[in-house]
């Protein structure tokens, strides 16, 4: 009865992964593929989404809505195959968070990625980081020489955000040696290079309704 409930627990019934020690976080397999042609559309637009071949998912949105991802997965293998690349969901890392929350966040993107090549679907993975003792297992499983994604939304603030951004950043950047970075949000002059840039989606429907400027 034990192992039966073990077996349907946490996705474990779907897919186990050997996983990177000591936590078992999946690996995601580097991706050498063309980033700069494809659209990078949020992935709450994707079932709406024409063409999809031409266009790539990300989720710098709410936990709440793609949290369905992790709860069903087989549900959204055929919609994300559809689509040229798909990111890694950009599963919380608030500082104030319990550290357990946080590796166990790591864990669910790493399962999801890695199930999703599994699948045959083309995976960048999104690097995420939060207090400077994350650096010993928030980088667990990710690929090295391969395309990443990073996001600088909410980390420039103030001079002491911008720092500790940059300090995980740099730390990425070494570990990982990424020879493109997908990128949302305000990219620091440090870092923009090879930079590959989601555009908000939000400029976009300013534009198509005519009212006002994008935002910064």
């Amino acid at each position: 009865m034990i192992e039966s409930f073990m077996l349907n627990f946490e996705n474990l019934n779907k897919m186990q992964f050997a996983g990177v020690p000591p936590y078992g976080i999946p690996e995601i397999y580097p991706e050498h593929i063309d980033i700069r042609h494809l659209e990078w559309i949020p992935f709450n637009y994707a079932k709406t989404a024409k063409n999809r071949e031409s266009k790539g998912i990300h989720f710098y949105l709410d936990d709440y809505q793609f949290a369905r991802l992790w709860n069903r997965p087989d549900d959204y293998i055929n919609l994300l195959s559809q689509f040229g690349a798909v990111s890694t969901p950009d599963f919380s890392q608030y500082i104030d968070m319990p550290v357990a929350m946080r590796i166990y966040n790591h864990y669910r993107k790493h399962w999801l990625g890695a199930y999703w090549q599994a699948n045959g679907i083309h995976v960048i993975p999104t690097i995420c980081w939060s207090t400077p003792d994350s650096f010993e297992w928030c980088f667990d499983g990710e690929p090295t020489n391969s395309i990443i994604s990073i996001s600088s939304v909410g980390t420039q603030k103030n001079e002491s955000d911008k720092d500790a951004f940059a300090c995980g950043c740099r730390e990425a950047l070494k570990r990982l040696n990424p020879y493109e970075v997908l990128w949302y949000g305000h990219c620091p002059e440090e870092f923009d290079w090879n930079v590959v840039r989601i555009k908000p989606h939000y400029d976009d429907i300013v534009r198509r309704r005519g009212n006002g400027r994008p935002r910064c």
